[in-house]
């Protein structure tokens, strides 16, 4: 059985956001995954909305969530303390169905949920392509965001991504996944054998795996 999505409007102190639900099929329901977007698209990314076709069916439901800036139709994102005011704005609304919420988001949104897992209660983070350093400058790393979650951290990270390869994130208490020769956005190229499809599919076994694991 499927289920329409229901998009809710939440006020916070950074302004309007969004949230998408794609409420959990399989019963009972056994936890909600938050995710929201990066720094330069919405929840149209290809592994938020496979993320959100997947999940439900094995009891997870699915809250894909729009930060204040892009609703507002913004094109560049705020500064990162914008953004958590943004994300602990939401978090009561995400709480509201009485799961554990498990936090996560791809890139920018990736940080904000290691930057505010503890402080929020969230019962693990998932990273989506976090985004290690700038692209060029491994120097400026952002591990200690990573490192400091203090939950249950899964990163899916592709093979080819400029803002950290899998290979040069540190040892840490946090499992990671490897998405052969994806990009940033998990695009993989042509030559690589690698389809799309296959690669969301890595992307949603892996977190949908991982999700079980936890209980």
């Amino acid at each position: 059985m499927s289920r329409r999505p229901r998009t809710q409007t939440v006020p916070t102190d950074a302004g309007e956001a969004r949230i998408t639900w794609f409420r959990a099929t399989a019963a009972p329901p056994r936890l909600v995954l938050a995710v929201s977007h990066g720094a330069g698209g919405g929840i149209e990314a290809r592994d938020l909305q496979a993320l959100a076709a997947a999940l439900p069916g094995h009891g997870v439901t699915v809250a894909l969530v729009e930060q204040p800036w892009r609703v507002a139709g913004k094109k560049v994102a705020p500064a990162p303390k914008t953004l958590d005011t943004g994300w602990r704005g939401l978090w009561p609304t995400l709480a509201e169905p009485g799961l554990p919420v498990v936090a996560g988001g791809r890139s920018a949104g990736a940080r904000v949920a290691c930057r505010t897992a503890t402080e929020l209660g969230a019962a693990a983070v998932l990273a989506l392509s976090f985004p290690l350093h700038p692209p060029g400058k491994p120097e400026k790393s952002r591990a200690d965001e990573l490192l400091g979650t203090g939950v249950p951290t899964l990163v899916v990270q592709g093979g080819n991504d400029p803002f950290g390869r899998p290979a040069e994130f540190p040892s840490g208490p946090y499992a990671l996944t490897e998405v052969p020769y994806g990009d940033h956005g998990f695009a993989v190229p042509k030559k690589s054998g690698l389809s799309e499809a296959q690669a969301m599919e890595v992307i949603t076994g892996a977190v949908t795996g991982w999700l079980t694991s936890l209980g």
